[in-house]
């Protein structure tokens, strides 16, 4: 599931962390350091390439929404981004991947051993900073969720070339693949806040709700803007046998016919049949009933957002909610 030339449509509340956001990059630049070259290089070449940042962003705005300004929120912000990078190698490898954001991924410039091996030095580095901050709270919420993140993979793995994995196994893939590291985001900003049980169950909920939300309209969007991206990343998907939501919708929706397509697609890995799928998907409805999907995600995650104090940090999680389903590229 590609993530690479998707943004969120910018929204003006953001901007109320775009300084705590210097601070983190700040940590980032300082903690990547290694005795090592090659660990430096590999790791600036990842965070050089840029990137949404939802993650630490999503921290932050629980940690304003609910009153915290410690110097604790720049760590575990750089830590989540640390995770989020590490797994992003480890996935470049896996689906063989040769570009990321337009760019030459790692696993291309530096080699699959160095991919692997820095993402262990960014998951070890993560958890030398959890340490520092002494709060076993979260050491366990980030351990259990890179666990959960690695167990997706695996599920993902086995999924593979699978045309009759359901929309809830498709979910499932991602609430533990992609949502758990949001989910464990904005939990991290509730606990260093001190905030109630409520409180922290509804950032946690907000941070699910967002991540299955982002996941399944970076799907969609692969099937939109310009052509060359998304050929890339559909035949990708297809090569791998990655049976996304909505090719899983549109098989629900078409004919016998369209449906032994796009099921012989994703069961062969057949990239010359691309093009037939996508109109397929299209034709079929497979798109809409997929944002409709991702539009019940974002209802679910305002719902929790409204729990929370009122104020800038907890709008500008509503408008980053619904600005999400006006990305168009």
């Amino acid at each position: 599931m590609h993530m690479q030339q998707n943004t969120p449509t910018p929204t003006q509340g953001l901007s109320i962390v775009e300084h705590e956001m210097r601070e983190v990059d700040t940590v980032i630049r300082q903690r990547l350091s290694s005795g090592v070259p090659l660990v430096g290089d590999v790791a600036q070449h990842i965070i050089a390439a840029g990137g949404k940042r939802l993650r630490p962003t999503l921290l932050l705005l629980c940690c304003g929404a609910l009153g915290y300004e410690g110097q604790a929120r720049y760590s575990m912000a750089a830590v989540v981004e640390f995770i989020h990078t590490a797994t992003l190698l480890h996935d470049d490898v896996v689906d063989e991947s040769t570009l990321r954001r337009g760019l030459p991924t790692a696993n291309a410039k530096f080699g699959n051993p160095a991919s692997v091996l820095i993402g262990d030095f960014l998951y070890s580095r993560a958890f030398q900073m959890m340490v520092e901050v002494q709060e076993m709270r979260i050491m366990k919420v980030l351990a259990d969720a890179t666990n959960v993140i690695a167990e997706g993979e695996v599920m993902q793995l086995m999924n593979m070339h699978n045309a009759d994995l359901t929309e809830d196994g498709y979910l499932q893939v991602i609430r533990s693949k992609t949502s758990k590291l949001f989910e464990a985001s904005a939990r991290v900003g509730a606990i260093l806040a001190g905030a109630s049980p409520a409180l922290e169950a509804a950032c946690a909920e907000f941070g699910q709700a967002l991540g299955t939300a982002f996941q399944v309209i970076d799907d969609v969007l692969d099937y939109t803007g310009d052509a060359a991206i998304m050929g890339k990343n559909l035949g990708d998907d297809l090569r791998e046998g990655k049976a996304t939501l909505p090719l899983i919708l549109a098989m629900q929706q078409g004919s016998a016919d369209e449906r032994q397509t796009v099921r012989q697609a994703i069961e062969q890995g057949d990239t010359s049949m691309l093009e037939t799928v996508a109109a397929i998907v299209r034709r079929t409805g497979g798109l809409e009933s997929a944002m409709h999907a991702a539009a019940r995600e974002i209802d679910r995650a305002l719902e929790h957002a409204r729990l929370l104090p009122p104020g800038q940090h907890s709008q500008a999680m509503r408008e980053l909610a619904t600005g999400s389903l006006r990305r168009s590229g």
